[in-house]
């Protein structure tokens, strides 16, 4: 089985466990708090702390053109959505199976599409997007380089790119599990970055850069030169 078949096996396990996944990435349900305090050495307001870190690259009132990827079930970020009827709102995933527990939840935003694609080839013209939003998702891609410079590419001058995901080095019980359990599964993807080299890597790439660590997750939010 290839890697990236592999991945999608993985993603299509939890997007057929919605309940659970949801729990999961919000760390609100009894099996989603356990498996973040076990794995992330977590509660649900550090959980909640790196999410509001991440996403405060989204200024109130946008009304600009925004890109997610991946946009997972949509949990995340569909009541994001609904405060902003004025934007142009993109969701992009992998994994058909995410994107349809995701649709409902777009449910009557004429703002928000949906389309399944590879972050690794966007089919978006360059300089399409005022933000791009990456919440847990480097950590998963296969071809991060790849994943690195579609991003910056559909980034317009001036633009925000902002989201967080798992960083190496920061807690050791979760770079366990990281590579025990999550990597035999699928789920993740090594080469992972510490928080020193994603701080570097974005600093070389953008032309100012917010960077902060809550465990073994790093949040940031940067603007490309103009």
């Amino acid at each position: 089985m290839g890697q990236e078949e592999r991945i999608q096996n993985a993603y299509r396990g939890l997007g057929g466990k919605r309940t659970f996944y949801d729990g999961m990435i919000t760390c609100s349900t009894l099996s989603g708090r356990a498996v973040c305090r076990l794995i992330w050495g977590m509660d649900r307001a550090e959980t909640q702390d790196y999410l509001s870190a991440a996403l405060s690259g989204i200024p109130e009132g946008f009304s600009g053109r925004l890109l997610e990827v991946p946009v997972g079930t949509g949990i995340l970020t569909m009541p994001l959505y609904r405060e902003m009827p004025e934007a142009e709102i993109t969701c992009l995933d992998y994994s058909p199976e995410m994107l349809e527990r995701a649709k409902p939840r777009g449910e009557g935003l004429a703002h928000v599409c949906f389309q399944q694609g590879d972050v690794g080839a966007l089919p978006f013209g360059d300089g399409s997007f005022d933000i791009v939003l990456s919440l847990n998702g480097f950590h998963a891609f296969p071809d991060k380089e790849a994943a690195w410079r579609e991003i910056f590419r559909v980034l317009r001058p001036g633009g925000i790119f902002c989201g967080c995901f798992y960083v190496a080095g920061e807690c050791k019980r979760t770079d366990w599990f990281v590579r025990h359990v999550y990597e035999k599964t699928g789920f993740f993807t090594p080469p992972y970055e510490t928080a020193s080299s994603l701080e570097e890597r974005l600093e070389r790439m953008y032309a100012a850069v917010t960077l902060g660590t809550v465990k073994g997750i790093a949040w940031f939010v940067c603007r490309k030169a103009e």
